[in-house]
């Protein structure tokens, strides 16, 4: 895949009707695109995500028969998924302390459009990591997996009431944080 988000195709899946038996293949040919899409938010890094998406489904495949029905494939494969990148961000935080002595390469040129695009990205992510952990999950599954509520509410085990009050908050304060990195980028332009 190589850094780009694979396309999923947008049309109802038939592994989402409860008490239905899954389908490996089916599961992995109609989710892969949003678990891998899901790891990127979980910020596994983009020479890793083909291979974290791989750990996922090793992981469904192993645990095909205990799904119950009970929350819809997608929420089932974020709490998976969930699990997998902090997995490897402990990984990744014990091998980055056994090389902290090591400088980092510098990174090549690039074009001044990519140059952009990455700099729009970083500013988002800036933002979304300013969030606190139970309010970034709630924005991201709504804002960018365009979870319901109801389903957030299953995958996080908690109120429906609480996910709305969680998402009301991430959204001021993201368009707050999104406002100040504009206004700083702004004053440092030539």
């Amino acid at each position: 895949m190589g850094g780009t988000s694979p396309e999923e195709p947008r049309k109802p899946s038939l592994t989402a009707l409860p008490g239905a038996r899954l389908d490996f293949r089916t599961v992995f040919t109609e989710h892969y695109a949003f678990v891998w899409r899901i790891l990127a938010h979980f910020g596994v890094p983009a020479s890793t995500l083909d291979d974290a998406a791989q750990e996922v489904f090793a992981v469904v495949h192993r645990r095909l028969d205990d799904y119950d029905g009970q929350s819809s494939v997608r929420s089932w494969l974020w709490g998976i998924a969930r699990r997998v990148a902090a997995t490897l961000q402990r990984g990744r935080i014990r091998a980055q302390r056994r090389l902290e002595v090591v400088q980092p390469p510098h990174e090549p040129s690039i074009p001044d459009e990519e140059l952009e695009r990455r700099d729009r990205a970083l500013v988002v992510e800036a933002c979304l990591a300013r969030l606190d952990e139970p309010l970034r999950e709630v924005f991201v599954l709504t804002e960018i997996e365009e979870f319901s509520a109801p389903e957030i509410a299953l995958a996080l085990g908690i109120k429906l009431n609480t996910v709305y009050s969680r998402l009301r908050t991430a959204r001021e304060r993201f368009a707050r944080a999104l406002a100040r990195a504009r206004a700083s980028g702004e004053r440092s332009a030539p």
